[in-house]
């Protein structure tokens, strides 16, 4: 995936079954954007690609809070994170009771 001149990230399947979330390691891998607008230029581009996204489309970090993105996993199971620190204080937070 780019962002039409160079290579952003590169993803692909490193062994066999999901990442074993009851196992110690990598929680989410988050990528910081400068807008909300390239947020949804990117979600457009895992929308092509039949990446399923985890909640639907762009949520805030929390209610109200200026800062969130778009979630989705990775070959192997592990979330990933397109995110803007500002612009998306209208989008809706996925939990009242902790930070996404």
């Amino acid at each position: 995936m780019g962002d039409g001149q160079k290579l952003v990230l590169a993803l692909w399947q490193q062994s066999e079954g999901p990442f074993d979330k009851s196992q110690p390691g990598l929680h989410h891998l988050s990528f910081q954007v400068e807008s909300a607008e390239q947020v949804a230029i990117f979600q457009e581009k895992l929308r092509q690609l039949n990446v399923p996204l985890i909640y639907e489309g762009i949520v805030s970090h929390g209610a109200g809070m200026a800062s969130g993105g778009i979630y989705f996993e990775d070959p192997d199971g592990i979330r990933l994170e397109i995110y803007s620190p500002t612009g998306v204080e209208n989008a809706p937070a996925p939990t009242e009771d902790a930070p996404t």
